[in-house]
């Protein structure tokens, strides 16, 4: 299947290739995976020229590590997927305090062209 249409751009984080020195790429699914993550670590604000993307879940780093705490990030990350990411529909965002301080998030997701489920679990950290 030819997948083009999915997209393609800079890898995150930014490296070289080192087959051939020059920008190292990522694309399709991949590109999508890499761009979820780059919304949800930018903070609005952050970027000069488009102040209003990223997401909110910045802004609850010393927030208590309680359950009403996830349910607030499930939220944020919600809004801000689909609000920056159009090639896919969130699903579900499930997201929980873990026993070592983390918040433990988990985005389902199906990318609108190809009709695939995907899912994406991050850890946050708090202070970090």
């Amino acid at each position: 299947m030819r997948k083009e249409f999915l997209g393609r751009g800079f890898k995150f984080p930014f490296e070289v290739n080192p087959a051939t020195g020059g920008i190292a790429m990522s694309e399709y699914e991949d590109n999508i995976r890499q761009c979820i993550s780059v919304i949800l670590g930018t903070k609005p604000g952050e970027r000069q020229m488009l102040p209003d993307f990223g997401c909110r879940i910045h802004e609850l780093m010393f927030a208590p590590n309680t359950p009403s705490t996830a349910t607030t990030i499930a939220y944020y990350v919600k809004r801000a997927l689909a609000r920056w990411e159009p090639r896919i529909i969130v699903k579900d965002v499930e997201s929980f305090p873990d026993a070592n301080g983390h918040m433990r998030v988990t985005v389902k997701y199906v990318i609108r062209s190809t009709e695939s489920e995907e899912d994406l679990s991050l850890l946050l950290n708090p202070g970090t």
